[in-house]
């Protein structure tokens, strides 16, 4: 066979094998310290997490309920306040109104502004007020479950 010995075609043919085999087993190893690395690192992901979620700090919450009842102060209640004490005052307020589009075609969002007088209920002040109560019931079910 070409001049070539037969134990010469064997041992090149395992010496090969053997290399193959090798970088096999190497690949594999790295892929299982890589999975290791994973899980350590999901593990401190999982860590730092869990610490986030049972910090407590009495000035955070009070500065979150200080933004909150300013948020309905000005967005709820400044304007019926002046709508009450200052009736020759017009109230002008805006919010987003869905116009559908033509069959297939998108609609649009629009902001409109509407002003009126007297003491009125917005479609804002129902989503803002919606928006608290959940954030503070969502925050309270989940802080009282654990």
């Amino acid at each position: 066979m070409l001049g070539i010995p037969l134990e010469l075609l064997t041992l090149l043919g395992s010496g090969i094998m053997g290399g193959v085999m090798s970088l096999w087993s190497q690949s594999i190893k790295a892929r299982q310290a890589e999975h290791i690395m994973a899980l350590e690192a999901l593990k401190a992901k999982a860590e730092a997490v869990d610490q986030a979620r049972r910090y407590s700090n009495p000035g955070f919450q009070f500065t979150r309920r200080i933004i909150a009842l300013t948020a309905v102060f000005a967005v709820v209640l400044l304007p019926k306040l002046v709508a009450v004490f200052m009736p020759e005052t017009s109230v002008t307020v805006g919010w987003t109104e869905w116009s559908p589009g033509f069959l297939f075609f998108e609609g649009s969002n629009e902001v409109a502004w509407k002003t009126a007088k007297g003491l009125v209920i917005t479609p804002l002040d129902t989503h803002l007020l919606g928006a608290i109560t959940g954030l503070y019931f969502g925050a309270s079910i989940i802080r009282n479950s654990s």
